[in-house]
């Protein structure tokens, strides 16, 4: 997720240790704060509580393995009574997932790692979009290519196109670097990530599909015999 928002032009700032996060807001603004379940130094929960006495505004979305597990203990500093709805009522106390309390501390989204890798960023840049100033979409044009990255969706000349995930990153890929050779082995790094091991020809059946969906802007991209693909805008 973190890659992904780096190449849609976000700054992306990482650390392991909640003392190392809180001396960086410190030091410089960011328009938002991401936290998983667990920092090298403490619990993710102990770090949200802290952050809110000292900074009740800036967006947080935490980032876990499996949102609707139960706590099985309780994080240092805080209590049962902190992380009841309020309202509740009995004597027993109720199970509490990590969801719902990090809702409860003041986390603006949450997020599970299993999610769809789109859908997580499409939230994270709603959050953005709700607590920091109004922005414009981002658009990539060429000719009469648009991709626009905010409702990640796809135009040729002004018609919506229906295009799966990897083909919009692959689309991006190509509109970020036109007239340059991108090799199949690039493109999988770029698209599928380092971890994948499946054949480099998977980047050529979704070329293919990608070309069958842009109609005549299909011209654009070229095949490089042997190596790979490349955008050259200024075809005719």
């Amino acid at each position: 997720m973190l890659e992904m928002l780096s190449r849609q032009g976000y700054s992306v700032a990482t650390a392991q240790r909640a003392r190392e996060v809180m001396g960086m807001l410190a030091e410089k603004s960011f328009d938002i704060v991401m936290v998983g379940q667990n920092l090298a130094d403490e619990e993710g929960l102990t770090f949200l509580k802290n952050l809110r006495a000292k900074n009740k505004n800036i967006p947080v979305i935490a980032v876990l393995e499996s949102p609707d597990t139960y706590l099985d203990h309780m994080p240092s500093g805080l209590t049962a009574e902190t992380l009841i709805p309020h309202g509740h009522g009995g004597r027993e106390t109720p199970k509490i997932s990590y969801k719902l309390a990090f809702f409860q501390l003041g986390a603006d989204e949450v997020l599970a790692y299993s999610q769809d890798l789109h859908e997580a960023v499409a939230r994270v840049r709603a959050v953005v979009r709700r607590t920091v100033s109004a922005q414009p979409d981002e658009v990539l044009k060429m000719n009469e290519v648009e991709l626009n990255m905010s409702s990640y969706t796809v135009h040729i000349a002004k018609k919506e196109i229906t295009v799966t995930a990897k083909e919009f990153d692959l689309l991006y890929v190509f509109l970020s670097s036109p007239n340059r050779v991108l090799s199949r082995p690039y493109l999988i790094e770029r698209v599928w990530g380092y971890n994948y091991f499946g054949s480099p020809r998977t980047v050529d059946v979704h070329v293919r599909r990608l070309r069958s969906k842009m109609g005549k802007a299909a011209r654009y991209v070229h095949t490089v015999p042997c190596v790979g693909y490349k955008l050259v805008p200024g075809i005719k």
